[in-house]
């Protein structure tokens, strides 16, 4: 069933519900009621499912891992944005551009969890304020705004996880520092000293292992519609809180389709794990310094899962220019672009001009 036939009505007034933070129900914020959702509590036992790579790289998932969605491209900044219940009309997360939703359906890998949003959408924005205040030369107008403006989007963000058991082969090199002591003339108050002096050097020895390691949920960011510097900044997210995907955590929140292939997600997976599989390299080579001059890589047991993350987003335009500002859902950290105000910095440069210049007054008195 394509999510835009999901509907969540009220059973105390008949207006559309969506889902609160936090808890396991779905609320009206027309008329209060809460209702909670429908079996969550087996749902949260049910084991997460972790699907075949190769499988789907191949096109050949089941039936029952796809779904039809409805997405609308942003006209801004391309932002792949999906409809969800009765919403049929939005503002891009990403840009703050209008979007109002397609006629066209897409056939995407199915989420197979999700991580519920934890923070409220007024957790979120004392959060964001908090952070923006903390910031040196962050414009106090803009504080503000981000204090009285509009209300933050709840946001879920796609994200693949990957599984994999690597064994790698190496070849480098191990150095093992010693020392050597020479004789050198230094200069000590106008007159030539002689002097020894320690001096290290490094000698090497070829070096050459296996290494294996399993890695578990390596996290990649599906969606190139957010600066990767930010999101992965939003980190660590505690998955042990995911739970199997139902439409009914999105009631009420906008969710982004993958704009990152599966198969570029693997690659970034894959330099990930890179950057671990050389760190057991070194390890396992030893000594004081280590040179890694070769490394092959067997990947085997290749799974994955397509998760979506909830994000609370905000972009705000001040002085011509938008600025995007992301809190984790779960944790509440803040990231996003760094705003500056110009009279903080020009009265931040005179006030130590004054005080340089009192010092060097009161030093020549």
């Amino acid at each position: 069933m394509p999510d835009q036939d999901h509907r969540w009505p009220c059973e105390s007034c008949g207006a559309d519900l969506r889902f609160s933070p936090g808890d396991t129900a779905l609320k009206c914020d027309h008329c209060g009621h809460v209702q909670a959702l429908p079996d969550a509590p087996a749902a949260r036992q049910t084991a997460l499912a972790e699907l075949d790579l190769n499988r789907a790289l191949q096109d050949d998932l089941p039936p029952a891992d796809m779904e039809e969605v409805r997405i609308t491209p942003c006209p801004s900044c391309g932002a792949q944005v999906e409809f969800h219940g009765a919403e049929h009309a939005t503002e891009c997360p990403f840009c703050a551009t209008p979007v109002a939703i397609g006629t066209g359906t897409e056939r995407l890998i199915k989420p197979q969890a999700v991580l519920p949003f934890a923070l409220t959408e007024r957790q979120g924005r004392e959060a964001m304020v908090n952070w923006l205040g903390s910031l040196w030369f962050a414009p106090n107008s803009l504080v503000e705004y981000a204090r009285k403006g509009r209300t933050l989007s709840g946001l879920y963000v796609p994200y693949w996880t990957y599984d994999a058991a690597t064994r790698s082969r190496y070849s480098g090199a191990r150095g093992t520092h010693y020392y050597e002591t020479r004789t050198v003339t230094v200069q000590v108050n106008g007159k030539n000293q002689r002097q020894q002096q320690q001096v290290r050097k490094t000698r090497w020895q070829s070096a050459s292992g296996w290494v294996s390691r399993r890695f578990d949920d390596v996290l990649v960011l599906a969606s190139a519609s957010l600066p990767r510097r930010y999101t992965d900044a939003l980190a660590p997210w505690d998955l042990g809180a995911l739970v199997p995907y139902s439409p009914d955590y999105l009631a009420g929140f906008t969710s982004e389709g993958y704009t990152v292939s599966l198969g570029d997600g693997q690659t970034i997976a894959h330099q990930v794990m890179a950057a671990q599989i050389a760190q057991d390299i070194r390890h396992d080579i030893g000594g004081d310094e280590q040179r890694i001059d070769r490394v092959d890589t067997a990947y085997s047991a290749e799974t994955f899962k397509h998760i979506l993350l909830p994000i609370w987003m905000a972009a705000y335009k001040y002085n011509g220019k938008t600025y995007r500002f992301v809190v984790n859902g779960q944790t509440g950290k803040v990231q996003g672009e760094r705003p500056y105000s110009a009279w903080k910095i020009a009265f931040a440069v005179i006030a130590a001009a004054i005080l340089i210049g009192g010092f060097a007054y009161l030093s020549e008195m």
